[in-house]
């Protein structure tokens, strides 16, 4: 036990203060299903920017971090930082088109843009393949993190961590609904900053290190702090920075990076109290994610590096650590036993705040399709409010068992990012499109998540052949290099690329192939959230023929506006992280110039604010 006194009532009181607030939301959360999921949809954008922020700061967000740079250096970290495009797409077109759209979760969309006993099944089979068996998955990853940080600085073993942090989790989770967790989160986020800032701050200046200088002119830190990869290099480029860049930001569905929008990010802007406090919650999670955040959680991976420079030295200094789940990204927390006595006792809060408010998010969002899109749907339409407040709570005490269950299975943080990134390789162009163009339809959305899932399938099922194959490889003598050259397995980002080529091909093949959605559905939809656009000209025209007049505005798109301020966006988050970096490197120049062009953009995206929200 690392912990002191002052750690354990450092880490005991946040525990009691979750519980409290948990208790607190309770009475409000239970008064029926819109407060319990959305509370009320009255919420303003900083409770749920604040939110975005804590759900995506989770416990093997660091983790993860931590083995990017220790094997592909900083400019790794392209393979996330690449979905800012995203993140600004659904600040300046997404979000107003959600909040219009009144639904209780992104689910409940199938039924209101496509048409038929196709569109219900879609909903409910959607409810459970992301409300319980997607959802799962990830809170497993998120829960095998919590398993390593508790064996390296509580020495507990994977049921103690799961029972102490998942329970407190789903007691707060299940009382408190969705206002629970926005009180939660907001907690959260400022100790989780707080935290992980200390933490840099003690790693650079242990004594190994000797400071932030030290660090960066450490002869095996030179070759990581690239903020962009080498284009020499280039299947190292095209992995980290060409394909996230140029197709994955777009074409692949990932929770929190979800193209146009979608998931727990939906659940914040459906609840805002506006269609204006949608979008500032999602530009201040864009910009807090993206660029406020990365650096702490950089320098103490660094820091790793120096004071662990291989897995052996990991091995070493934690022997009672299970051999099976010792990795790179188990180097973060190791760094965190080198805290003082009360710094510790914050870190190690911070990072149960971090698991929590994922987890509690999860919980959440997942009970909402649980309850909302299959059990009220078609099982029971007629129940009353007080009995899905129950089935949320229920689904959302199951969900944390059967994820807790899981993650004891899983070996790291990377290892599940790719999974998910390969399952929704394909379908991002369609849920973009879908606001867009009236052609899309339910036959389409089907055929993007049977062929996505079936391909994930088949690459892993791949990559354990070629794992076989070169296990008995080395066991007959050969070098581990010359065994993986010899049996050629293709690259990650080869398998997505082959992925997003074959699913978009084919549900945009399966579009042309079936009917549309029924004239009166679509115009339907076209009445409740005005996309506006080229791609409903046929649908405003067919309207206007039976009578339904729209008025200029209406028929107008903001998709140009939104998709200039979009890039405008990126460059003032772009900006920041590396300026950010170049400060940190004393590089004053460059540092000075990004800086100024954030300020510039910046202001040019005020300006495309006011227009945006007349």
């Amino acid at each position: 036990m690392l912990l002191n006194t002052l750690d354990w009532i450092i880490v005991i009181s946040f525990f009691v203060l979750s519980i409290l607030i948990g208790l607190w939301a309770s009475k409000r959360s239970g008064k029926d299903s819109t407060q319990y999921f959305l509370s009320g949809r009255n919420m303003p954008w900083y409770l749920l920017g604040f939110s975005m922020v804590a759900t995506t700061f989770s416990i093997d967000t660091p983790n993860l971090v931590a083995d990017i740079v220790r094997q592909n250096g900083i400019a790794g970290n392209w393979v996330w930082w690449a979905f800012l495009l995203t993140g600004m797409l659904t600040v300046f077109v997404y979000a107003k088109l959600w909040r219009r759209s009144n639904v209780m979760t992104d689910i409940e969309f199938y039924e209101i843009r496509y048409s038929g006993r196709p569109a219900a099944f879609l909903r409910g089979f959607r409810a459970i393949y992301l409300g319980l068996f997607f959802n799962i998955a990830i809170m497993a990853s998120v829960t095998l993190a919590a398993i390593k940080v508790g064996s390296i600085l509580l020495n507990l073993s994977p049921l103690q961590v799961i029972f102490i942090a998942g329970g407190v989790t789903v007691v707060y989770s299940s009382l408190g609904g969705l206002l629970g967790v926005l009180l939660t989160d907001f907690i959260l986020f400022i100790l989780a900053m707080i935290g992980s800032i200390a933490a840099a701050y003690v790693a650079v200046n242990l004594p190994e290190i000797g400071g932030l200088a030290n660090l960066l002119s450490h002869p095996e830190i030179k070759n990581k702090l690239s903020l962009i990869p080498d284009f020499s290099n280039w299947e190292f480029a095209m992995f980290v920075f060409i394909i996230p860049i140029a197709v994955q930001w777009w074409s692949v569905w990932y929770p929190g990076s979800e193209p146009g929008g979608g998931g727990y990010i939906a659940q914040r802007m459906l609840a805002a109290k506006n269609e204006k406090h949608a979008m500032g919650a999602t530009l201040f999670f864009n910009f807090a994610h993206y660029a406020l955040r990365p650096w702490p959680w950089i320098i103490v991976s660094l820091a790793s590096i120096v004071v662990f420079p291989g897995l052996e030295q990991i091995k070493e200094a934690f022997p009672h650590v299970d051999p099976s789940i010792i990795g790179h990204d188990l180097a973060y927390p190791a760094m965190l036993t080198h805290l003082p006595s009360g710094i510790l006792g914050l870190v190690v809060a911070s990072l149960i705040a971090a698991y929590m408010s994922t987890m509690s998010t999860s919980l959440n969002w997942g009970s909402s399709y649980i309850v909302n899109d299959f059990y009220k749907r078609f099982l029971k339409p007629g129940a009353s409010e007080k009995e899905l407040v129950l089935i949320g709570r229920l689904s959302t005490v199951v969900m944390m068992v059967i994820a807790s269950s899981l993650a004891l299975y899983l070996e790291s943080a990377l290892q599940a990012f790719n999974v998910l990134l390969q399952i929704g390789a394909g379908t991002g162009l369609l849920f973009i499109l879908r606001w867009f163009w009236w052609r899309i339809n339910v036959y389409s959305e089907l055929t993007g998540m049977v062929v996505s899932f079936f391909m994930a399938i088949f690459f892993l099922i791949l990559h354990n052949y070629d794992n076989s194959q070169i296990n008995i490889l080395i066991s007959g003598g050969l070098e581990k290099a010359e065994a993986i050259a010899r049996v050629n397995p293709l690259k990650t980002y080869e398998e997505l690329v082959i992925g997003v080529a074959v699913t978009t091909f084919s549900w945009i093949i399966v579009t042309f192939l079936t009917k549309p959605a029924d004239e009166k559905t679509l115009i339907s939809f076209y009445k409740l959230v005005y996309p506006g656009g080229p791609g409903w000209s046929k649908i405003i025209t067919s309207a206007e023929k039976q009578g339904i007049t729209f008025t200029d505005e209406q028929k107008k798109s903001e998709l140009p506006l939104g998709i200039l301020s979009m890039f405008v966006g990126c460059i003032a988050v772009y900006g920041l992280l590396m300026a950010t970096g170049f400060w940190l490197y004393s590089n004053y120049v460059p540092a000075a110039v990004l800086t100024f062009v954030t300020l510039i953009s910046s202001v040019i995206l005020f300006k495309l604010w006011g227009k945006l929200n007349k």
